[in-house]
């Protein structure tokens, strides 16, 4: 019988370690989807960060066209750089 005991305390030994490394694998598994997640987590953040500045850019820029395209801006610069002036009476030629 104590060969049959030390078998039997043998398996149980087994048991035991292999129950503790599927404990351990679970548990190691856990921990990387945990950081994965929380990798994804900080890519997400920086990329909506980078859309709210890609928007405000956006939003500056569509101002800036605005302003460009403004006809009194227009006016002043024909009258200023380029030396353009309304037409007189007799220079303009009606069409019909």
């Amino acid at each position: 019988m104590p060969v049959a005991r030390k078998k039997r305390e043998g398996w149980k030994i087994v048991r035991l370690i292999v129950v503790a490394l599927l404990f351990m694998a679970t548990a190691l598994t856990y921990v990387w989807f945990r950081i994965s997640i929380t990798s994804i987590d900080y890519r997400i953040a920086g990329e909506m960060h980078r859309r709210d500045a890609l928007l405000e850019e956006n939003r500056k820029l569509k101002v800036e066209i605005a302003t460009l395209k403004s006809p009194g801006r227009i006016e002043s610069i024909a009258r200023a750089k380029l030396g353009m002036r309304y037409p007189e009476r007799d220079q303009v030629i009606f069409l019909r």
